[in-house]
């Protein structure tokens, strides 16, 4: 199975997630193309749209090789096979850690502007993303919304891998994926278009999805 584009995907994720409907889901999209992805879902469910940004956590002098991630609430999450491998601890990376929240914090603002975000506790909440290779960024934002207490939490994605499944969920209510395959690369190869989600059209996403009536009571 391939998706056509991001919108594709969701509108085929959002076919297995219509029995939440009813239960008033919050919808929230990880930056940038799983907002994209979950713009479709919150559409298909009637449903309000948010965001929850999470931030791999680069190991020192690479900022690239991701040992960690870091959630908008402090929640941080370790590779400690990385870190065993490269004879960090974690004391080491509290700079990095702290260089992510506050540019969670920016792209928070720029992506939400003044627009309080919508509260989660007591509800059922959706996690979108557009594929999810190792879930360590996942994992890291399903924590954060987890402390919110959501009364139930669940995760959608198109793709992700057999490893990162099995993983995910420990932290959730329910997993709900098109596609788990044997063999997995890069989420790319399971779209035919995977090109990059611009900021702008994130922030048009939001706004028109924000608008929903009662969305920020």
């Amino acid at each position: 199975m391939t998706f056509t584009n991001r919108q594709d995907a969701g509108q085929k994720l959002a076919a297995k997630l219509l029995d939440y409907r009813d239960k008033q889901p919050v919808v929230l999209g990880i930056p940038r193309g799983g907002v994209v992805v979950a713009a479709e879902v919150a559409r298909e469910l009637d449903a309000p749209l948010d965001l929850i940004i999470p931030r791999k956590v680069g190991a020192p002098g690479n900022r690239e090789l991701a040992v960690g991630a870091v959630a908008p609430d402090g929640t941080v999450i370790y590779d400690e096979r990385a870190l065993s491998m490269m004879g960090l601890r974690q004391a080491n990376l509290q700079n990095e850690v702290a260089h992510q929240i506050k540019e969670i914090e920016r792209r928070t603002i720029s992506y939400r502007g003044s627009r309080e975000p919508l509260s989660l506790r007591g509800k059922t909440v959706i996690v979108v993303d557009d594929g999810i290779a190792t879930g360590l960024t996942a994992k890291a934002a399903l924590r954060s919304v987890r402390n919110q207490e959501p009364k139930f939490l669940i995760l959608a994605v198109p793709v992700t891998t057999m490893e990162a499944a099995v993983e995910l969920r420990k932290d959730i209510d329910e997993l709900v994926c098109l596609l788990v395959p044997e063999v997995f690369y890069a989420v790319g190869q399971f779209y035919e278009d995977f090109s990059q989600t611009t900021d702008e059209e994130v922030t048009t996403l939001l706004n028109a999805r924000g608008t929903v009536p009662g969305a920020f009571l």
